[in-house]
């Protein structure tokens, strides 16, 4: 059964105001910035925005098309402005960056732990010869053949007033 003028007048503003709200980000639990959102908020079948194609092939417009296209536009122009009226598009985005900024984090963390592991591999390297050198000066020093006696100092025959 057609639409009589009155339905389809008041449908319009149903949509119209549910268009303003959705586009103003007063968005319902469960629900986006999108034809499916606005044709529930308006109360009206949703294939009202899409053309239709009779038996015959021929398409003719979906009595509300217009008003999804005039949404889609001004969805449109709100993002080209910078102005996002879905929340979760703006906590997407906001998380997408953190995730970036975090995925850096761990690029450099993970740099940062390959050049200190190499650093610990180095120092150990040297501590292990530097120990084997202790070791080794020590068994020489401990060897007997390496002591030698010192010639005494003789006395000084210089006099002085303090000598």
């Amino acid at each position: 059964m057609p639409l009589t003028t009155e339905q389809r007048r008041r449908n319009e503003a149903s949509i119209r105001a549910a268009m303003d709200r959705l586009l103003l980000g007063q968005l319902p639990a469960r629900g986006g910035c999108d034809l499916k959102t606005l044709a529930r908020e308006a109360g009206v079948a949703r294939t009202g925005f899409y053309a239709r194609t009779d038996p015959q092939g021929n398409q003719r417009p979906g009595p509300y098309q217009h008003l999804a296209e005039e949404f889609q536009r001004r969805l449109a122009d709100l993002r080209e402005a910078g102005t996002v009226s879905d929340p979760r598009e703006l906590q997407i985005t906001r998380l997408k960056d953190e995730n970036a900024k975090l995925r850096e984090r761990v690029q450099e963390r993970d740099a940062r732990i390959t050049e200190l592991t190499e650093f610990k591999e180095r120092a150990m390297s040297q501590l292990a010869a530097q120990h084997e050198e202790i070791l080794r000066l020590r068994q020489r020093a401990d060897s007997p053949n390496n002591v030698r006696t010192l010639p005494t100092a003789r006395k000084s025959r210089i006099t002085g007033p303090y000598g």
